[in-house]
């Protein structure tokens, strides 16, 4: 099938979707969790291929755990989707209703988009959340994933569309481009008479790409370089954990801590304990040269690794004399996504979260938390960075539109 014929079929499912009731589109959503987890040995085993692939590549470890499918992964994938079902669905909600002195009423709703496009790279999961989500807004999706999940996402599709077929909903609800070649991206980008919307997800390479290329309008999905501040009225006892969680618990994904910030005043102590835990998990830290004075064994950091999301056992390290200056740095180096401030002082925390710019901003806690998962939104279409229309992680609102309803009893205007 061509791109053009994929994106007719979209238009057409997006209209059959269109005039889906709610309780039509759950029941579709709650068959498919139950396909993906009665159908995950056929899924893992074309995961295994692209793992093989992968690995005879050389693809470093982060980014293969990023591609690795489990049965664990498959049934958080299926409850993903359970959960958006649970989900209010926001398409056909009237935001407002006047009435005018002309006598006409004047409201907004809430509609589908229409035809979402979704170039993305490695992860799986992302197919599974990207159809619940686009379902459950009705709306249509194309994917394209990357040459690197390609067996993957093709399994994944095949459920996903045969359990739809078999509750006689639109199967073409959901299309893959089977043609992973840049061209065929290039193409997609372009494809303004069947894509309302673009959204890429992957690395700078791509979202620039898509961003400097693309003529159907982008939804930017950022990298990110996200920072832990250590503050001078930080619970040490507590900044260790949150880095050790924010930076090892997944090396590549995008909410990973990739820089520290510890304030002057606490850096005698909160250095070595920071050091000490990271070189526990085989991190390398890159800090300038106030930090190396604190331990020996952390590599001089250049100006480079301040801006670096790594995605791998690295992280940078800088010394600040003050609360503001670590803001100033951190809105300097960041991409916009996940900050966080370890401290006991309100008015730092406060200060902390009205003047960074990010799309999440936290107190003493973990970046992993900018999920949609773990917002409550049952999935998440892409973590927006950018300030139009959506940001931070994407549920079911950031897939929809409104339009007006004008309701009237004969009214001509003069």
């Amino acid at each position: 099938m061509t791109l053009e014929q994929m994106g007719l079929a979209a238009r057409s499912a997006a209209a059959d979707m269109n005039r889906l009731p709610v309780v039509k589109k759950n029941e579709g959503l709650l068959f498919v969790a139950e396909e993906l987890v009665r159908c995950a040995g056929d899924i893992l085993e074309k995961n295994n291929i692209d793992i093989d692939h992968a690995e005879a590549a050389g693809m470093k470890e982060s980014l293969i755990d990023r591609l690795r499918l489990t049965d664990d992964r498959i049934r958080a994938m299926a409850e993903g989707l359970k959960q958006v079902v649970g989900l209010d669905d926001p398409v056909g909600e009237v935001l407002s209703m006047k009435t005018l002195p002309n006598g006409l009423q004047v409201g907004q709703r809430r509609v589908p988009i229409g035809v979402i496009g979704i170039i993305y790279e490695s992860r799986p999961n992302v197919t599974a959340d990207a159809f619940a989500l686009c379902f459950k807004t009705g709306n249509a999706v194309i994917l394209r994933g990357g040459s690197d999940a390609i067996h993957s996402n093709t399994a994944i599709v095949d459920v996903i569309r045969q359990a739809l077929a078999k509750k006689g909903l639109p199967a073409d609800a959901i299309q893959l481009v089977a043609d992973t070649s840049r061209e065929t991206a290039k193409q997609l980008m372009r494809m303004n008479e069947y894509i309302d919307v673009l959204i890429p997800r992957g690395g700078a390479g791509l979202i620039k790409t898509v961003v400097e290329k693309s003529t159907v309008p982008v939804i930017e999905t950022g990298t990110g370089n996200c920072h832990v501040y250590v503050d001078e009225f930080a619970d040490l006892d507590m900044a260790v954990p949150i880095i050790v969680n924010a930076k090892t618990q997944r090396l590549g994904v995008c909410n990973a801590c990739e820089s520290l910030v510890i304030h002057e005043a606490v850096a005698g102590k909160a250095v070595p304990a920071i050091c000490q835990a990271l070189y526990d998990h085989g991190v390398e830290i890159r800090g300038d040269e106030r930090a190396r004075t604190y331990d020996v064994g952390i590599v001089p950091a250049s100006e480079e690794d301040f801006g670096t999301e790594y995605l791998d056992k690295i992280i940078s390290m800088k010394i600040v004399d003050s609360v503001d200056e670590a803001i100033a740095h951190i809105n300097r180096y960041n991409t916009g996504h996940s900050e966080s401030i370890v401290t006991e002082n309100y008015e730092n925390s406060m200060k902390f979260l009205n003047e960074i710019d990010a799309a999440a901003v936290y107190v003493n806690a973990s970046t992993r938390f900018t999920d949609g998962f773990e917002f409550g939104f049952g999935a998440e279409i892409g973590i927006s960075t950018q300030k139009l229309h959506a940001r931070g992680p994407m549920g079911l609102l950031a897939l929809t539109s409104t339009k007006y309803i004008i309701l009237g009893n004969g009214q001509i205007r003069e």
